[in-house]
């Protein structure tokens, strides 16, 4: 690997953005690995282009209108409700 493509002050500053504290042996760890990454990602520049077939066509059937369940037998078993819809736990 010649020219680092990723420097420490990077890993830095998306460690920031993420609002994550690294140790010093971290960034330079991260480094390393974000840099091994990127090396990943230019391998596949050498991938060729392969050719795909110019007419697709959809493979799924159409929605067709069918018997469900009322309101409320949909809800008959759920734990905790509200106006008629499922109530879940609050998420922060």
């Amino acid at each position: 690997m010649s020219d680092p493509a990723v420097d420490p002050e990077e890993v830095k500053h998306v460690a920031d953005l993420a609002r994550v504290d690294l140790a010093d042996d971290e960034i330079e760890r991260f480094t390393e690995q974000f840099a091994d990454i990127l090396d990943a990602f230019e391998a596949l520049d050498d991938v060729p282009e392969t050719e795909r077939e110019a007419e697709l066509s959809n493979v799924m059937r159409p929605d067709e209108t069918r018997e469900s369940l009322s309101q409320e037998e949909a809800l008959q078993n759920a734990s905790d409700t509200e106006e008629g819809q499922f109530k879940g736990p609050k998420v922060s």
